[in-house]
């Protein structure tokens, strides 16, 4: 069954909207591919009005919730290739270099704009922490999972699972002595939010990783990462977001190994020699 037509849907219940409804709809007439691109703060910001306000006029149109109606619009409004890379591509493009000069600015983008102050806070809260937990859901988990392998080496105590509502078991098993990394692209997830809240009631202390700075998880955190992405993304998902927040994890493991020094070359070893074992 074929969706009604975003755009279709803001024209015929234009006459039903409050005034600041209104104004939304008429940015997004006005520019339908170019209201694809912001987060819902960044538009709500754009166009003048409050988060709430934007949430009830996509909640009017019918959609779930904010990143629902993008994806609808998105659908609607972006050519299949664009909405395939997730940035604007020619016919010509060769499909390779689009891959990888939209991560390689990406992290050329977050390498210049990464907050090392956070980076060091980050850190020190980890290494002083009895458990680290790690959480991400949907993509995100695989770089939760990419954290849990790196971060097990330095002889941390770590803990993560895959489905979702292990994830919110663990998280009601974290203390105040407790730190817990949290990776979301959007920071928009609701799922995600909703285990942020019980670490908070846990008394965990949360480390955000986020391609959003000014996204609900972003400000939830304790200590926020961010990444900057280069290319324009049209959906939720970003190829090249994964990669960047892959290369954030890295850093910090080196950041922590420095800080256990020679007691996490001891653990590196010893996994090391374990592994090396089940080789022929």
């Amino acid at each position: 069954m074929l969706e009604v037509s975003c755009i279709y849907l803001i024209k015929s219940k234009y006459k039903e909207f409050s005034e600041k409804e209104r104004l939304i709809a008429d940015h997004i007439l006005a520019n339908p591919r170019e209201a694809v691109h912001p987060s819902i703060e960044e538009l709500a910001e754009s166009v003048g009005i409050s988060e709430s306000t934007l949430v009830r006029f996509v909640k009017k149109l019918g959609y779930p919730g904010y990143q629902r109606f993008r994806i609808a619009l998105a659908t609607e409004t972006v050519v299949p290739a664009s909405r395939l890379f997730e940035t604007q591509i020619n016919e010509n493009d060769d499909d390779v270099e689009v891959v990888f000069n939209s991560a390689i600015s990406t992290l050329e983008l977050s390498r210049n704009t990464l907050d090392r102050k956070a980076m060091t806070e980050a850190a020190d809260l980890i290494t002083s922490s009895e458990r680290l937990y790690l959480f991400g859901t949907g993509g995100s988990n695989i770089v939760a999972r990419d954290a849990f392998h790196k971060f097990i080496r330095t002889g941390l105590d770590c803990a993560m699972a895959e489905d979702y509502h292990m994830q919110l078991m663990l998280a009601s098993q974290s203390c105040e002595h407790c730190a817990a990394l949290i990776i979301s692209h959007t920071g928009e997830n609701m799922d995600t939010l909703a285990i942020v809240e019980e670490l908070k009631h846990s008394g965990c202390r949360t480390i955000m990783l986020t391609s959003n700075p000014r996204s609900p998880l972003a400000r939830a955190g304790q200590i926020s990462l961010s990444v900057q992405i280069a290319s324009t993304s049209f959906v939720s998902e970003a190829f090249s977001a994964r990669i960047a927040h892959l290369v954030v994890i890295d850093a910090l493991y080196v950041e922590i190994m420095k800080r256990f020094d020679e007691a996490g070359v001891t653990h590196l070893e010893a996994m090391r020699q374990a592994i090396a074992k089940r080789r022929t």
